[in-house]
């Protein structure tokens, strides 16, 4: 007969799983993803190295749940920046700055989710999250181009090209730690425009 693991038990595993995920988490907001080690992560959890592997068969799959967890909160937060009935250049002038804003606040962590070389895994992880963002930035195209607010435009290719020019503009400045403070209000405002749209903050 198989064996079945009582509810406090899987309560306790639960736990632990995520006391080790939580633990990768700050390691990566600190360190980055090279700085990272699953023994340092075993540590700061407080568990034995084998509790991790137990969890997580290597670094790679750690640290895509890290980066799928971490990135998760930011497409969130964005996509409620770009919901709402505000005009078209509201909406993305909103979300263009909560996605900048955010990743200055914790510079390390957004480094490491943006550009830093990672495992297959992670980067597997980080492209599905370009097309979540993606996603969002197209819906909100979509429906300005139906309404008459935005020109003509594929409005998939159009947000590729917005996700992929806001991902650049933030690279050099997050790996500095020092952004400059015109960064944010002039990415914003290079959106709007070549979406055909007038910054709202003009």
């Amino acid at each position: 007969m198989a064996y079945r693991r009582t509810p406090a038990v899987q309560e306790r595993l639960a736990a632990t799983r995520a006391r080790i995920v939580a633990a990768a988490h700050a390691r990566v907001a600190e360190a980055g993803y090279a700085g990272c080690s699953v023994a340092g992560v075993a540590s700061a959890a407080g568990v034995a190295t084998g509790s991790v592997y137990r969890h997580f068969p290597d670094k790679g799959a750690l640290f895509a749940e890290v980066f799928r967890t971490a990135t998760q909160r930011e497409v969130d937060a964005v996509a409620a920046a770009a919901a709402g009935a505000d005009s078209t250049a509201e909406r993305i002038t909103r979300s263009v700055e909560t996605f900048a804003s955010r990743a200055f606040r914790a510079p390390r962590l957004a480094y490491a989710l943006i550009a830093e070389p990672v495992d297959p895994r992670v980067e597997a992880e980080r492209l599905a999250y370009r097309r979540a963002y993606r996603d969002i930035f197209a819906a909100l195209v979509a429906d300005a181009v139906a309404a008459g607010e935005l020109p003509p435009q594929d409005p998939e290719v159009s947000a590729a090209a917005v996700v992929g020019a806001m991902a650049e503009a933030l690279v050099v400045p997050l790996h500095a730690g020092d952004p400059p403070t015109r960064t944010v209000p002039e990415l914003a405002a290079l959106v709007c425009r070549s979406l055909g749209a007038r910054h709202a903050h003009a």
